[in-house]
C-alpha cells in the first residue's frame, strides 16, 4: 500500500474527529443542490485549498503565517457573508448589483460551480485537521525535505480522503434534506437553519475552538488506527525526525492527538535490525549497507576544518547524530567520547553531526558553547538546514552510522544503549583496516548523562508546543498563537497544564505575566524541562506533591526548589534518590518572557 493511500485514508478518518465539525455547515449549505454543480466543486476547493496552505506552512517559514492569517480573515468575512444571506434573504436584495450577484453564487441561489468552488476554498483556509501520525508524517517531511510536487500530492490525497468522507454524508444529506422538504413543507426554514449553523461556525473558528477544544477532544482511537495503518502498511522509513526509544524499554514514543500547525512528530515502529550476534559479543561479518554521502552541507564546523568523504577514506569513521537539549543524545554522549578517547589513535574519526530540534538549537553559539561546557573535542558539523540528516536517510536523535576505511556504511544503531555491540563493531572495523586495538573504551556517566532507569518510566517525551503537544489537560486547549489566561485542574497520571497568562506557540509556550506556571503529574527517577529565558535570566520554584524537593532536586535546583533559568537547554528538575512513584510537578516562575518546550524523563 503507497504512502498516497494511507494519506487519502487518514483523510477519510477525519470524519471520526470532532475538529471536522466546524467545516460540516458550509457542506450541508450545499444539500439538496444538485451534486456535480455544488457539492463537488466546493469539495474539490476545500482539498486544494488545504493541500496548498498546508504546503506553505510547513515549509514557508513566518512569511507563509502571516500570508493564511489574512486568508483566514478573507475567508471568515465571506463565510459569514454566505450565513448571513441564507439567514436573511432580503439582505441580498439590498447589496449592491456586484455583491448581489457574488451573493448569489455563495449562497447557492445560483446554481454554478465557481460561486461552489469560492466557497470551498475558504473553508480549506480555515479547516485545521486534529492531525494524527499519517498527516504529521507528511508535514514532518515536508519541514525536513522542503517544498516538492510529492509533498503536495500527499497533502492534496489527505484532503481528498476527507473530501471523499464528507462527500458521502452530502449525498446521504441531500436525500434527507429533499425528504423533509417535501414531506414536511419547511424548506425555507431549513435553509435558514443553516445558515445560523454557518454563522456559528465562523464564530467558532474566529474564536479558536476548532484548533483548542475540538482538538483536545480528537478521539485517541483514530490516532491509534492511523499508526497501525503506518505500521503495518507504511513503507520502511515512514517516519521521521524523532527521539529514538531506548533499547533498555520503557515506553513507546508516540505522537500525540493535536497538531494546530507545524510538523508533528509521530512515533514510529521498531529500530532496524544490526548484525546478528554470536559468542562473546563478537558481530558476525559486518554487511555493507551503503557508501557513506559526502558531508557537504553543514553551515559550520567546530573543533575541524570542513571535513569530506574523501579526505576520511582511510579511516573507520563514527557519525553520531546528536541535539544538545535531546536527553537521549546527552545520555549516550560519554559512550561517544570514550570511544574517541580509546580509539582515536588507532584510526577511528568520531563526526558528531548536529542536527537541531528546536529554533535556539540553530544559534551556532549555542552550540559552541554546549560543545565546550560538555568536553567535546571530536569534529562537530552543525546540520542546520537538515543536508546531512536527508543525505544519511536518518529519522532519529540519537543515531549512529559506522563506516569502514573504504567509506562503506557497515552498521548503525538508533537510540541508547546496544554500546558494546557498538563497541565491538567499531574495534571490527578497525581490526579490518589493520589496526589492533589493544584497549577498551571507559565510560565515565554522571549528572544529567547517568543511564536512565527505563524500567520506572512510564512518562513518554512531552511536548508543550501546540505543533505536537500531547496530554495537555486545559479546559480550553491550547489557543494557537494568542495570548490567553489559562487556569490549571486536576491532573491524572501523565497529564499537563499551564496556568496564568502564556501564549503557545508551535514549539514552546511562552509566558507572558510574572506568576505563570506548568504542572505535570509523572512516574519516573528524572524529570527535564527544557527551558529558554528570553531577553533576561528568569527565576523558578520547584515544588514536587506541593512541596520542596529536598534530597529530591535536580541538578539545576537547590533543596528549597530554587532556580534560575540562564540560558537555552535540557534543566534537570527533579531526581528520585528513593523509591520511584506518582508525582505532581509544578514549576512556577517569577518573571515573564521564559519559553517552555519539552519533558523528558529518565
Amino acid at each position: 500500500m503507497t504512502l498516497a493511500l494511507l494519506a487519502w485514508l487518514g483523510g477519510v478518518l477525519t470524519i471520526l474527529s470532532p475538529c471536522i465539525l466546524p467545516v460540516l455547515p458550509f457542506v450541508f449549505a450545499r444539500a439538496g443542490k444538485p451534486f456535480l454543480t455544488n457539492g463537488l466543486p466546493m469539495l474539490a476547493g476545500m482539498a486544494l485549498a488545504f493541500a496548498a496552505v498546508a504546503s506553505l506552512a510547513a515549509v514557508g517559514g513566518g512569511w507563509a503565517v502571516t500570508a493564511n492569517g489574512w486568508g483566514r480573515g478573507i475567508a471568515l468575512t465571506l463565510l459569514g457573508l454566505f450565513g448571513l444571506m441564507l439567514l436573511f434573504p432580503a439582505l441580498s436584495e439590498r447589496l449592491t448589483r456586484p455583491l448581489v450577484a457574488l451573493g448569489n453564487r455563495a449562497s447557492g441561489r445560483g446554481e454554478g460551480a465557481f460561486g461552489s468552488a469560492a466557497l470551498g476554498v475558504a473553508t480549506g483556509l480555515l479547516w485545521a485537521p486534529c492531525a494524527g501520525p499519517i498527516l504529521g508524517l507528511i508535514l514532518t517531511g515536508a519541514a525536513l525535505n522542503g517544498a516538492s510536487v510529492a509533498t503536495t500530492g500527499l497533502l492534496f490525497a489527505y484532503a481528498l480522503g476527507a473530501a471523499t468522507a464528507l462527500a458521502v454524508a452530502l449525498l446521504a444529506g441531500g436525500r434527507v434534506f429533499a425528504l423533509m422538504k417535501r414531506s414536511l413543507g419547511f424548506g425555507e426554514g431549513l435553509r435558514r437553519g443553516l445558515g445560523a449553523l454557518v454563522l456559528a461556525a465562523v464564530a467558532a473558528i474566529a474564536l479558536g475552538l476548532d484548533t483548542g477544544l475540538l482538538t483536545r477532544l480528537s478521539t485517541a482511537s483514530t490516532n491509534r488506527l492511523e499508526a497501525a495503518l503506518l505500521t503495518r502498511f507504511g513503507p520502511e522509513g515512514s517516519t521521521v525526525m524523532q527521539p529514538a526509544p531506548a533499547m533498555t524499554g520503557g515506553p513507546a514514543m508516540t505522537g500525540g492527538p493535536a497538531m494546530t500547525g507545524g510538523p508533528a512528530m509521530t512515533g514510529g515502529p521498531a529500530m532496524m535490525a544490526g548484525p546478528a550476534m554470536v559468542a562473546k559479543g563478537q558481530p558476525e561479518a559486518l554487511p555493507v549497507e551503503g557508501q557513506m554521502p559526502d558531508l557537504t552541507g553543514a553551515v559550520q564546523w567546530l573543533n575541524s576544518p570542513p571535513l569530506t568523504a574523501a579526505q576520511l577514506r582511510g579511516k573507520v569513521v563514527l557519525i553520531d547524530f546528536w541535539t544538545y537539549s535531546c536527553i537521549n543524545c546527552l545520555r549516550a554522549l560519554p559512550h561517544v567520547q570514550a570511544w574517541d578517547a580509546a580509539y582515536r589513535d588507532k584510526g577511528l574519526v568520531v563526526i558528531g553531526v548536529h542536527a537541531p530540534e528546536f529554533a535556539f538549537e540553530k544559534n551556532p553559539a549555542n552550540v559552541e558553547k554546549a560543545v565546550r561546557d560538555l568536553g567535546i573535542t571530536y569534529p562537530v558539523a552543525l546540520d542546520n538546514d537538515y543536508a546531512l540528516w536527508r543525505a544519511f536517510s536518518n529519522r532519529y536523535w540519537p543515531a549512529h552510522y559506522f563506516i569502514d576505511a573504504k567509506g562503506q556504511i557497515r552498521h548503525h544503531h538508533f537510540g541508547e544503549g546496544g554500546y558494546e555491540q557498538s563497541e565491538q563493531v567499531i574495534r571490527s572495523l578497525l581490526a579490518e583496516a589493520g589496526a589492533s586495538p589493544d584497549t577498551t573504551a571507559q565510560v565515565q556517566a554522571a549528572g544529567v548523562s547517568a543511564p536512565a532507569d527505563m524500567r520506572d518510566v512510564l512518562s513518554p517525551e512531552t511536548y508543550l508546543g501546540h505543533a505536537r503537544a500531547s496530554g495537555n489537560l486545559n479546559a480550553e486547549g491550547l489557543i494557537a498563537d494568542q495570548p490567553h489566561r489559562y487556569t490549571a485542574p486536576d491532573l491524572r497520571l501523565n497529564e499537563w497544564a499551564l496556568a496564568g497568562d502564556w501564549t503557545v506557540g508551535a514549539e514552546a509556550a511562552q509566558l507572558n505575566a510574572p506568576g505563570g506556571s506548568v504542572t505535570m503529574r509523572f512516574h519516573a527517577r528524572d524529570l527535564h524541562l527544557v527551558l529558554a529565558p528570553g531577553a533576561a535570566p528568569v527565576p523558578f520554584t520547584v515544588t514536587i506533591d506541593g512541596q520542596p524537593p529536598g534530597a529530591d532536586a535536580g541538578l539545576d535546583v537547590d533543596a528549597a526548589g530554587r532556580g534560575i533559568v540562564t540560558e537555552d537547554r535540557l534543566y534537570q528538575l527533579y531526581r528520585a534518590k528513593g523509591p520511584v512513584t506518582d508525582h505532581l510537578f509544578e514549576i512556577r516562575f517569577d518573571a515573564p518572557g521564559v519559553q517552555a518546550f519539552a519533558f523528558t524523563f529518565g
